[in-house]
């Protein structure tokens, strides 16, 4: 039977949840990625943060074993430029609302910055500790005057050692309250970010994989590509259960091992070991492997409609394995774009 590696050329991976958490490398993940590279099967690395260098990114992919380059990494920053590039004549002055790094991407591709408003053509937004009140007014100023505004993304929140703080999004919110504008966006959940890794390798066939519905899954299937959600880091079993059709992955594994799997036992359906009722709520029989559980409950659940959901056990594997998933006595939450954020940078 055949695995994700026999049916996809390159690996559209997202960063944090799925390939590490901050300082460490999710177990298992550098020896698969090096595996799928030892069968021909390379891996481009997909991120949100707009505020690093591509380089640096590669560098610390490098030191947790990763076979990573510069030429590995694709960033929002990059897509943003690319999305500037595609809309202004070359050297029009772009207003930049963010690091060094986004402006360096910015100039790579025939463009000019420009910190006056009266000369900008555009605003593209990504992630700064430093941003404040004057270039937020400066672009302000330039958005209603009509100028091209892109965001790096949306995301409203970042992680750090004190728990989640103002990310790219917050700052958008501002810029859209004050200028009653809405900007394109370059990161996932849209697609720009995806088709870019995917014109930049020559994939024919990309597998997108990630750790979050809204915007990893959510961010594939807008590109029209194939998804593997790893339950290595936000989403869970209650939010994959609950998922609107836009959020639902073609295939769902533990980790980055599944690459090696075949694909008919990743994908949602009928799993050996397994009955699901539907009656009210969900009522899981049977033993054997728990996300083998998770893939048939959603099998029966999404059937039905999808939607928040109470799971039941009958027997005590099948309460072991609701245990493992975190579905004891739990309702299911819906994943999307409101919902709370645990900041990573994706």
């Amino acid at each position: 039977m055949s695995t994700p590696l026999d049916r996809h050329d390159v690996l559209l991976a997202d960063l944090d949840g799925t390939l590490y958490r901050g300082p460490e490398a999710v177990p298992g993940a550098v020896e698969a990625v090096r595996a799928a590279a030892g069968r021909g099967v390379g891996t481009v690395y997909v991120t949100n943060n707009a505020s690093r260098r591509p380089v640096d990114v590669a560098a610390h992919l490098a030191e947790l074993g990763f076979p990573a380059t510069e030429q590995d990494v694709v960033a929002s920053s990059q897509a943003a430029a690319a999305m500037l590039a595609g809309q202004l004549p070359a050297g029009a002055a772009v207003l930049v609302v963010g690091t060094e790094a986004l402006a360096e991407e910015v100039l790579r591709v025939g463009l000019t910055v420009t910190a006056d408003a009266a000369r900008a053509a555009a605003v593209v937004q990504g992630h700064s500790p430093d941003t404040g009140w004057r270039v937020l007014a400066e672009a302000t100023v330039a958005l209603r005057a009509g100028a091209v505004w892109v965001a790096c993304n949306v995301d409203p929140t970042l992680p750090t050692e004190r728990g989640p703080l103002p990310g790219n999004g917050s700052m958008v919110a501002a810029l859209r309250t004050a200028s009653g504008r809405e900007p394109q966006v370059a990161g996932k959940p849209a697609p720009a970010l995806l088709h870019e890794a995917a014109r930049r390798t020559g994939a024919r066939s990309p597998l997108m994989i990630g750790d979050r519905l809204d915007t990893d899954v959510e961010g594939g299937r807008a590109a029209g590509m194939a998804t593997l959600l790893v339950l290595t880091g936000v989403s869970d079993a209650a939010e994959l259960l609950a998922a609107p059709p836009a959020l639902r992955p073609d295939l769902v594994a533990a980790d980055l091992a599944a690459l090696h799997a075949p694909v008919d036992d990743l994908a949602v359906g009928p799993r050996p070991g397994w009955t699901v009722r539907s009656g009210p709520g969900l009522e899981l029989a049977g033993d054997g492997d728990p996300i083998d559980a998770l893939r048939a409950l959603c099998h029966v659940h999404w059937a039905d409609g999808g939607g928040p959901v109470h799971v039941t056990a009958t027997g005590d594997a099948a309460a072991r394995a609701l245990g493992e998933l975190g579905l004891s006595g739990a309702s299911a939450t819906v994943a999307g774009a409101a919902a709370p954020d645990s900041g990573a940078p994706r």
